[in-house]
């Protein structure tokens, strides 16, 4: 999967959910999307021991009237198909390009989007040792839920992967979206000078592609991915496309043709949590990456990403406990937050 369809997977989800929740969205419509998206077989049944949400956090809710807060797994694959049909199947076959863990708060008022590089070594289940992303490849959607709830101890609520080859398209039928570049950047038919620019599908995908003259790496790579994801919430939202009934459905065909969700994440639940956080505007998406001590070699020679285990555990540990928005901004050395001009 090339690094251009990763940018697109955080909106794929959180598209869905806003449009489901929309007024007037009818039920015909919301049938036809769930006829579209594709659905991969129970893939918590296999997984013995997960995290427990903490009592505190359901008397919390329980007391307030409140909901739960709810977490998503959301992957970006080499091959969507094969992860929503367990019969295609092939050990090796695939890896995660992009894993992303997306906390919707209980209150419904806020989203922690907290980017997992895919080079971070960690233990997988049966496996030892290895990049986090092989688990995808190892044991499908399952054992990749299992290796980062015990990363984590966080409980995943839900399980969504895609390939994403009509982002670049959705981007284009926006009429583009703004981005401001720190530097020149190279594009089909010339260079773009450093400023703010309308970049269409192809621009942009050449903006998260870039692989030289970042000063950080990949890790700047992953905060060009979450920039774009951004300027795509923002674009939705300041085009009016969610009060639209007729762009709402063009646009959210190809949103709904690119995913697939665990069976358990029915158009109904959809809606549902789409209309309790029917408030959530870009302003309230918080994006993250996972605390890390930078990169270096394992044993047998891979380049790989170190995990903090100390602030990535304070990290999660906020998300476990709902409390993560009030983390990120009390605890802002300790988590690398994308910045509003990322490099």
């Amino acid at each position: 999967m090339s690094t251009g369809k990763k940018a697109g997977i955080f909106i794929l989800v959180t598209v869905l959910v806003l449009a489901a929740g929309v007024v007037g969205f009818g039920w015909w419509v919301q049938r036809h999307l769930d006829g579209m998206i594709e659905r991969i077989d129970d893939p918590f049944g296999e997984i013995s021991s997960r995290p427990e949400i903490p009592d505190e956090v359901i008397q919390k809710a329980e007391e307030e009237d409140k909901d739960l807060p709810v977490n998503i797994l959301v992957l970006g694959s080499d091959s969507r198909i094969s992860a929503g049909d367990p019969s295609q199947w092939q050990v090796g076959a695939q890896r995660t390009d992009a894993i992303m863990l997306m906390h919707i708060s209980g209150d419904r008022e806020s989203v922690s989007v907290v980017s997992i590089p895919r080079d971070t070594w960690v233990d997988i289940p049966g496996w030892g040792e290895g990049k986090i992303n092989a688990a995808f490849s190892y044991g499908g959607p399952s054992l990749m839920i299992q290796t980062v709830e015990e990363l984590t101890d966080v409980r995943i609520d839900h399980f969504a992967v895609t390939d994403f080859d009509s982002f670049s398209a959705m981007t284009d039928a926006l009429g583009g979206v703004r981005i401001t570049l720190n530097s020149p950047l190279s594009v089909p038919g010339g260079t773009l000078d450093a400023g703010e620019h309308r970049l269409n599908g192809e621009q942009a995908l050449s903006y998260v592609r870039q692989r030289y003259g970042l000063s950080g790496g990949d890790f700047s790579r992953v905060q060009r991915q979450q920039n774009w994801m951004r300027s795509i919430m923002r674009e939705v939202f300041d085009q009016n496309i969610l009060s639209d009934l007729g762009k709402l459905t063009n646009f959210i065909e190809t949103v709904a043709g690119s995913v697939s969700l665990d069976e358990g994440f029915t158009i109904g639940e959809i809606r549902d949590l789409a209309y309790s956080a029917r408030n959530i505007r870009p302003g309230n998406v918080y994006f993250v990456t996972a605390p890390h001590n930078g990169t270096g070699w394992s044993n047998d020679g891979q380049s790989i990403v170190f995990y903090d285990e100390v602030n990535g555990g304070k990290l999660f540990d906020a998300i476990k406990n709902d409390e993560a928005v009030e983390y990120l901004e009390t605890n802002p050395m300790g988590v690398a937050m994308l910045p509003s001009t990322p490099e």
